[in-house]
């Protein structure tokens, strides 16, 4: 370990001498309390550490000691049902040490080292064993086993295993390698978090992860593995959106990071997240979710460490096989903090004084999502998705976090603050927002629901299309002047605005809706439309269309539960039976 001493202080930026041992990146303990920082520039003797927590009262002179080791996560056991700040201090033993108040430099163990947990062996003793092999598991909670995987750089044979009632300290193995020499393994592993962690191979993301968002799941999906970013203005969701996809994601494991976000937007969290029912197994949603809380009021530079923290145990439970999602809310305050610390160290600015490598950290981030061949001898597949909001000032697409993101990431939701304020919700503009992803989830889909999926999204999307132009022509002249066909299509793309892409968050029923159910009720709307179109060939008027009672059925086919689906079904032949009473008037007329 180095010491030096404090020549400079300037908000969370301190600059210290005497560092001739100290390496980039090294956790150093700051002042007489041993406030943590990490080194982010290294200068002959000197080094300039960003602390992350408040520097108040520091003064010159004042001790520096570095750890010698990077900033690193405890990764084990204990992980699933926290909530930790953004250097992994979980917050309910900081409440039960100091009060409602986090005290400077207070030290708490990241994982409960006095918990028992049974550990079940999958190997046994003479097993020949390498990095990322499961060892065995422990059942974290109802939902999560927790699998012990070899750690990074060993490989052997087993020597010894245990079964049994075990903290995350005490030895469950001892492999020996080729050299004879031993290596006693916990459950417990530590990992710098700025390093990717080790798999063996990426492969191509084939499978959307499903979120329950019709917007997002029917028109702009991202793959499990994917990457996606949320960008928009104060008040137009953001932040909901991220709730929605923590609660109804098809991923095993969510890892929730707010990441400078405003206190009450994450009490919100705090206070709701423990009382959501997980839709597939009815367990808390808690019980496979883990909430780093990192707010405004914290110190700045906290909010690069809760990004890192937040991804490394993401690709922590990625090793173990999982579907891990990752929610990111929101990437500009850790890109704030990041110019913060760059002018603070004078360095040279790149546009709107963000830091010149501002891009190069956004795509280091997003590249650690994927869909990867897991190290170990099974060949495990898993795959971390990453989410990102970001929140440009003015809702500017153009701010340059945006536009790094954007060249890094797959998806692109585009929020609107009109959308918003019609009280259309998700605000997702259908006409702005895209996936690269293609024809990639064909395959799919095909499997899930029939060729016919990929045509009905094309189809509505036309309809769309053709709204928006058409919406140029009724602003000057008015509806009326359409002629039947066009009012038809400006009726159709209403009813897939009103009744597929709004969607209501807090409906106990619409919040969620499966894949088979968005199908079905596109299915309506468009069957609805292609009667329509032979309805206007017989001379039926559109006026008798478009006040058929059945329309309010067509509307309220979100609101009908999974469980009685065919329902929807029922809707088709009242459509069917409505078009012909509509032409047996028209004859009788």
């Amino acid at each position: 370990m180095s010491a030096g001493k404090i020549i400079k202080v300037t908000g969370p930026l301190v600059i210290a001498e005497n560092m001739d041992e100290a390496k980039m990146y090294d956790v150093v303990e700051v002042g007489g309390q041993k406030l943590i920082g990490e080194i982010v520039e290294v200068r002959g003797d000197r080094a300039s550490i960003q602390v992350y927590e408040e520097t108040a009262g520091l003064g010159v002179g004042d001790p520096v000691t570095s750890t010698g080791e990077p900033l690193s996560v405890e990764l084990g056991p204990g992980l699933i049902e926290s909530i930790y700040d953004g250097i992994q201090r979980p917050l309910d033993k900081i409440r039960e040490k100091c009060g409602d108040y986090i005290t400077r430099g207070i030290r708490v163990n990241s994982l409960d080292p006095d918990r028992l947990w049974k550990f079940k062996p999958e190997k046994k003793q003479g097993d020949e064993v390498q990095e990322g092999d499961i060892l065995g598991s422990v059942d974290e909670t109802v939902l999560v086993k927790h699998k012990i995987m070899v750690p990074g750089g060993i490989s052997g044979r087993l020597k010894e295993i245990k079964a049994g009632e075990m903290t995350i300290n005490d030895i469950v193995a001892i492999i020996a390698d080729k050299e004879g020499k031993e290596h006693p393994l916990t459950m417990k592993q530590r990992w710098p978090v700025r390093k990717p962690r080790n798999y063996k191979n990426k492969i191509s993301p084939t499978i959307p992860l499903i979120t329950g968002q019709r917007v997002i799941d029917a028109f702009f999906p991202v793959a499990k593995g994917g990457t996606a970013c949320v960008p928009g203005p104060f008040g137009s969701g953001k932040t909901v959106i991220q709730h929605q996809l923590a609660k109804w994601a098809d991923a095993e494991i969510i890892v929730y990071v707010g990441c400078g976000e405003r206190g009450n937007e994450m009490t919100d969290v705090l206070m709701e997240f423990p009382h959501l029912k997980d839709p597939r197994s009815g367990e808390p949603l808690m019980k496979r979710t883990v909430l780093i809380a990192n707010t405004s009021n914290m110190p700045v530079a906290a909010r690069e460490a809760s990004v890192y923290t937040g991804v490394t145990i993401g690709e922590y439970f990625r090793d173990m096989g999982y579907s891990v999602a990752i929610m990111a809310d929101s990437t500009s305050r850790w890109a704030e903090a990041m110019r913060e610390m760059s002018g603070r160290l004078e360095e040279m600015p790149g546009e709107e004084g963000y830091p010149a490598y501002l891009g190069r950290r956004i795509a280091e981030f997003y590249e650690r999502a994927g869909r990867v061949i897991c190290m170990g001898r099974d060949n495990r597949e898993g795959a971390l998705s990453i989410i990102g909001a970001v929140s440009p000032p003015g809702g500017d697409l153009s701010d340059p976090v945006v536009q790094s993101t954007l060249r890094v990431v797959k998806v692109f939701w585009s929020l609107e603050d009109k959308l918003a304020y019609k009280r259309h919700f998700p605000a997702i503009n259908w006409l702005t927002s895209y996936t690269l992803y293609g024809n990639t989830f064909d395959d799919y889909y095909k499997q899930e629901i029939g060729d016919q999926w990929k045509n009905m999204i094309q189809f509505s999307m036309k309809i769309l299309q053709q709204e928006a132009e058409l919406e140029e022509i009724v602003r000057l002249v008015g509806l009326d002047a359409l002629s039947p066909e066009n009012r038809m299509v400006m009726e159709t793309a209403r009813s897939i605005r009103e009744d597929f892409l709004h969607q209501n968050a807090f409906h106990p029923v619409d919040t969620f809706t499966s894949f088979q159910k968005q199908f079905r009720i596109m299915d309506l709307i468009i069957f609805f439309h292609e009667q329509s179109e032979k309805a206007l060939k017989s001379s039926v008027s559109i006026v008798s269309i478009s006040r058929m009672p059945v329309r309010e059925k067509i509307s309220q086919s979100k609101f009908i539960p999974e469980s009685e689906m065919k329902k929807i079904e029922n809707i088709k032949n009242e459509i069917l039976k409505g078009f012909e009473e509509l032409e047996k008037e028209r004859v009788h007329a």
